[in-house]
């Protein structure tokens, strides 16, 4: 019996830039997990979850056709995951066996509502570390992310990659996407392990020491979103404004290097003075690309957060999910905890996971 883990995430700063290579963002893991549990079997396998038994299915209409969006169905994820550590383990002289393989997930509330905590990131990357565990591999970071951000770009098409990084590598985290047509290019012609085993262009990732003083806080809209169809949406619009888009990713860029500086200088107001900057960058960006980034209960728990002095903004795509804020000891988090309450807001008791 294996049983392995990978913690959820959420997105600081950089959101939507990020997905262009070599722009940062930060990202930290938190410490609520997928649980990937693996045992061999003799002729016939499961894959289960209780969690997943009753996931929805989304659909749009192209035309008169009715096409089936299988990006947040998290057993594509697990089903990608199995293909690509498996092809790896094979490639690296590995005998493939029957087993069932058991997922629990604490990403999704009680009523099955998604967070935005990265669960299908977190679940691929439970399932390729439970796999080569099973498999007698060792768990090198790296190899586990390069075999994640694989499997999950596969499925999902788009986004940056850094919930895989914040599952794998947990703490904050700076992330730089690496060039993901580069990679779907290499994947044509290369061997998976070769490919595992290369530089990949534009990637970087760096640790941040945490930074005394500053605490995280996390509130819940209770209104899940899609992240895939909102940067899909977002692809669509920048055709139109291009001007308009690469003045925000270089807007970006500089905001989120200044926020990385103040992690690694220990200046909590010029961090929370960047989260305030990339906030509204991300309102530029949601008025002429016309996704809607800051949803009205968004608006609510920011402002809120602002009220009792705290650094707040959406996190990841918005719309929905989460929020963040950066609070130091001049910001009164129970009462704005209170407030949110009253607003329809649930904090969430979360706090940022290290990974050993």
């Amino acid at each position: 019996m294996i049983t392995e883990q990978a913690p959820g995430k959420l997105y600081i700063a950089g959101e939507y830039a990020v997905v262009e290579k070599t722009n940062p963002a930060v990202v930290v893991a938190i410490d609520e997990f997928v649980r990937v549990r693996v045992q061999e079997s003799d002729t016939t396998g499961i894959i289960h979850s209780k969690q997943y038994a009753q996931d929805s299915v989304h659909w749009t209409r192209k035309g008169n056709q009715l096409v089936v969006d299988n990006r947040d169905n998290p057993f594509h994820y697990i089903l990608s995951a199995i293909d690509f550590t498996e092809r790896y383990v094979s490639e690296n002289g590995g005998k493939l066996k029957v087993y069932n393989l058991i997922v629990n997930s604490e990403l999704d509330s009680a009523d099955g509502k998604k967070y935005g905590l990265g669960s299908s990131a977190a679940v691929t990357v439970a399932t390729v570390k439970a796999l080569l565990r099973f498999y007698g591999f060792d768990l090198v970071k790296d190899v586990v992310f390069k075999l994640a951000a694989i499997a999950h770009l596969t499925v999902q098409g788009n986004g940056s990659l850094g919930d895989v990084a914040a599952s794998v590598y947990g703490g904050w985290l700076a992330y730089c996407s690496f060039d993901r047509d580069w990679l779907r290019s290499q994947l044509e012609v290369s061997r998976l392990t070769d490919l595992v085993n290369a530089e990949w262009p534009g990637l970087k990732i760096q640790s941040l020491e945490p930074v005394e003083g500053l605490e995280l806080v996390i509130g819940w809209t209770q209104k899940p979103a899609s992240t895939s169809q909102l940067v899909e949406k977002t692809d669509e619009e920048k055709v139109d404004n291009q001007a308009l888009y690469d003045r925000f990713v270089a807007d970006s860029r500089a905001c989120v290097e200044q926020i990385i500086h103040g992690f690694e200088t220990k200046n909590i107001e010029l961090i929370m003075c960047q989260i305030r900057h990339n906030r509204e960058l991300l309102k530029q960006l949601s008025k002429f690309s016309t996704v809607p980034i800051e949803i009205p209960r968004l608006t609510s728990l920011i402002d809120i957060a602002e009220k009792y002095h705290g650094a707040a903004k959406t996190s990841g795509a918005g719309n929905g999910d989460c929020g963040i804020v950066l609070a130091n000891e001049a910001t009164d988090v129970a009462a704005m905890k209170a407030e949110w309450r009253e607003n329809g807001i649930l904090p969430l008791d979360l706090h940022v996971h290290q990974v050993d």
